[in-house]
């Protein structure tokens, strides 16, 4: 029964506290306010009102089964996620691949700044709408969406656990403008053409000075391959028609790489024209590469740098690591005088300008590094353009006039030696595009959904998905028109120039000049 409880402050004078009979037959609870305090009320009469309403929606929610007592919504949203002196926290308790549980940390920083200090019963959709609509104006458009999925599967956790009555994060239907679609949209999804990719593939390869980059730039937008998957193909799943993909290399943010399965588990079989596994074979043979320094593996990659990435000094290091020259000798020299954290920073730092001992050979790192391999290699062979880099800025890519398309000069005063530079072929374009490259190559053959899906990695949970099937004539139709694309953009660039300075491009195409000079 509602009732007011009269109290005495510490001057003396009276006040009344709400109390009510609780759904869960515990002692009688007292109407809190939202700084989780007993409210105190200047009359009885506005005590017993207070008390009488606060009754009357426990015993509501109750009977809905969505009573929880006000104690456990007392709990901080960091409290619940990371734990407390009581026991581990909601992350700790979920069952996460290491790349998975590395994303949540990085959604946690946009996430706990903002309500990790907040009591769970006191977070508000309208101040979720704010946040969310504040991450958006900062440009994380589509990130801003997977924060607020990640913040409603924590909460909706909560509400499972009874910390929460209902789940705040929970998105309303039909609110806000009908733009709102078109005004969420995120960058524009740049691809090339086949003859592009070749392109591209040359240059990364020009910029390197191996073929490692030219023939992995070219199975990725013939087999759909995510990077994760390519950095860590063994040649043992390159087979006479098919790449077997089983694992993944995944870049923590420590510089270490964790061997784990393919995304979603998409293990799977991707078929693949003789012409692409001879040409990853005889790459693999001639490389003869030894087991990473990782995982004692052989890899079909190697991770090696260019010789411009080479050229960084300690002191790009530093200022990338944001530590002094000293720090980073010591790492280098004296490691033991540096802390872990900072050590694995410079590491990391390292990598990512790709500096390089005096006397190491390139070919010692074992594996591509993300960043370094997107602003030195990648980036430079689609736009034409080195990022900027310390005081230096950004720059187009100074090479020979000859051989086509130009050679990258290095050295001192590159641009006063070069004969011209590289024009763009897909400024923007991402690695990843190559990936939908060979969904859209699939898309322009008229390849069946059920095999496109399968060789992507997708899985179709539609009615149609579960029936259809996929079939021998499926496949061989597939290989026949990726093969007839290949050699199409093998022709195209030949009309641009009868060779390359790329001993594995060049190859290739005076065996296609050759075949096609053969009468049939």
């Amino acid at each position: 029964m509602a009732y007011a409880e009269k109290r005495s402050g510490r001057d003396g004078r009276p006040y009344y506290r709400a109390r009510y009979r609780r759904p869960d037959g515990a002692p009688d609870g007292t109407v809190l306010g939202s700084d989780g305090k007993a409210i105190k009320y200047p009359t009885k009469a506005t005590a017993v009102k207070a008390a009488r309403e606060a009754e009357a929606e426990a015993d509501a929610a109750a009977g809905r089964g969505r009573w929880v007592a006000p104690e456990k919504g007392r709990t901080t949203l960091g409290e619940y996620v990371l734990g407390d002196a009581e026991g581990e926290g909601w992350l700790a308790r979920q069952d996460l691949a290491a790349s998975t549980e590395q994303s949540y940390g990085h959604y946690l920083k946009r996430i706990l700044p903002t309500f990790g200090e907040m009591a769970l019963a006191s977070i508000e959709p309208r101040a979720i709408d704010a946040w969310e609509k504040r991450e958006r104006a900062q440009g994380a458009v589509s990130s801003a969406a997977t924060y607020r999925r990640i913040l409603h599967l924590i909460l909706e956790d909560a509400v499972g656990e009874n910390l929460l009555a209902i789940n705040p994060a929970k998105r309303r239907r039909n609110r806000g403008k009908r733009a709102g679609k078109l005004s969420s949209r995120g960058p524009e999804k740049m691809i090339t053409t086949t003859l592009g990719a070749l392109l591209i593939a040359e240059r990364t390869s020009l910029l390197s000075q191996r073929d490692d980059e030219f023939v992995a730039m070219i199975t990725k937008p013939y087999t759909g391959m995510r990077w994760g998957e390519l950095v860590g193909l063994q040649p043992e799943y390159v087979r006479d028609e098919v790449i077997r993909v089983e694992q993944q290399l995944y870049e923590l943010d420590d510089g270490r790489f964790e061997l784990c399965p393919p995304k979603d588990d998409s293990y799977r079989s991707v078929d693949s024209p003789r012409w692409l596994t001879r040409m990853v074979r005889e790459h693999v043979a001639q490389i003869r590469p030894t087991p990473c320094s990782c995982h004692g593996l052989v890899f079909a990659f190697r991770g090696g740098r260019s010789r411009r990435q080479a050229t960084a000094r300690q002191a790009d290091v530093a200022r990338r690591a944001g530590v002094s020259v000293g720090t980073v000798s010591n790492v280098l020299n004296r490691p033991e005088r540096v802390s872990e954290k900072t050590r694995v920073n410079v590491e990391k730092a390292a990598a990512e300008v790709g500096f390089v001992r005096v006397g190491t050979p390139a070919s010692a790192s074992s594996h591509w590094r993300r960043s370094g391999f997107s602003a030195w290699t990648w980036d430079p062979a689609a736009s034409g353009w080195y990022p900027k880099k310390g005081r230096y800025a950004a720059h187009p890519v100074a090479v020979t006039a000859d051989p086509w398309p130009g050679v990258p000069v290095r050295g001192q005063d590159p641009s006063g030696r070069a004969s011209a530079c590289w024009v763009p072929i897909r400024a923007g374009m991402t690695r990843h595009a190559l990936r939908h490259l060979d969904r859209t190559i699939m898309e322009e053959l008229g390849t069946p959904k059920v095999l496109m899906d399968e060789r992507m990695g997708h899985i179709d949970t539609s009615v149609s998905g579960q029936y259809a099937h996929v079939t021998d004539a499926m496949r061989m139709a597939l290989v026949r028109g990726l093969t007839e694309v290949w050699e199409a953009s093998l022709d195209a660039r030949l009309e641009l120039s009868d060779g390359s300075a790329v001993p594995v491009l060049d190859r290739l195409l005076k065996e296609r000049a050759a075949s096609r000079s053969t009468p049939s």
